[in-house]
């Protein structure tokens, strides 16, 4: 009990993280202005006005940012969603190949080798691509380099190592060391990684319709406006400070929408993409240190088959 209440309480002091650093100047500024409609007031000025509250009700200002809100993690979850189902088609098809492609020469493991590698790499440049970085150290170690110094001059990178993948099974089907079920069963597999990156690109490339966009920071701006002029008849000298708090609570309910509507870069709220990634190459690490049971049965002989392996 002792370890949640601390961590609680760390949480509610926690600055990184939160959205206070893009919303301090809002709040000072609410704050600031609220405060001199209270000077005014003191000075028996004409400010209070509580018939603006009827100007924008708070309910329909309320469901607006709780529109934005709800918009903004819907798409945040969606982008999860796809990165998850990105690692699980990975994990799969990173099996089968390990599992399923018989190794009929000494070069057969490391070939198996660099396409797992490979799908680290789709995830790498699928990360590096939606961050619209380019390709970069991270990816030279994961390929040979004729394909990363290839994969340089390409406009959609994953699409380039999706081509690699495939271009590798089928060369293993026309070798006769996968069959067609097998064959089929990976291509769709391989099929899900690209449906994946196509669902994050719809996420990056369609963002909240600017009109609704404008119009909602309008009408915040005009709320936080018009409100000392309705509380100061009643609050007097607090105005400033009630200001800075409702400043406080509908800008950062709007900012972290905006935050989180791109779920793909580097702020603290987004996804994990560098730790997803850098999971995926230890899973496949681990992969590639485990020998099937059909191949530790038969020892050396699987480089003396035939190439009809089945």
């Amino acid at each position: 009990m002792t370890a949640e209440k601390n961590t609680w309480l760390r949480t509610k002091l926690q600055f990184k993280g939160s959205v206070m650093k893009a919303i301090y100047k809002h709040i000072l500024w609410c704050g600031a202005f609220g405060f001199v409609i209270s000077v005014l007031y003191h000075f028996e000025q004409p400010v209070s006005q509580p018939i603006l509250a009827n100007v924008i009700p708070s309910i329909v200002l309320g469901l607006l940012l709780v529109f934005r809100t709800n918009t903004a993690y819907e798409r945040f979850w969606e982008g999860r969603k796809c990165w998850g189902s990105l690692v699980n088609n990975t994990r799969n098809l990173a099996r089968q190949i390990w599992v399923s492609i018989d190794e009929i020469s000494a070069e057969d493991k490391d070939n198996k080798i660099t396409a797992l590698n490979l799908l680290v790499a789709f995830a790498v440049t699928t990360k590096l691509h939606l961050r619209e970085e380019a390709v970069n150290s991270e990816l030279e170690d994961l390929m040979p380099s004729s394909k990363y110094i290839k994969l340089k001059i390409m406009n959609n990178p994953p699409i380039e190592v999706a081509f690699w993948i495939g271009d590798y099974l089928q060369e293993q089907h026309h070798r006769n060391c996968l069959n067609s079920y097998q064959l089929t069963s990976m291509q769709e597999l391989l099929n899900n990684l690209v449906d994946n990156l196509g669902a994050c690109e719809r996420i990056l490339k369609t963002p909240m319709p600017l009109a609704y966009a404008i119009h909602l920071k309008q009408l915040l701006l005009l709320y936080c406006f018009l409100l000392p002029f309705q509380i100061v008849g009643t609050l007097g000298w607090w105005t400033g400070l009630i200001s800075a708090l409702v400043g406080f609570t509908v800008f950062g309910i709007e900012a972290i929408g905006l935050e989180i509507e791109n779920p793909f870069g580097y702020d603290p709220n987004d996804l994990p993409l560098d730790a997803i990634c850098a999971t995926m190459k230890r899973n496949i690490d681990d992969l590639t240190t485990l020998t099937p049971n059909a191949r530790s049965q038969s020892g050396n002989l699987t480089y003396e088959k035939s190439s009809d392996c089945f």
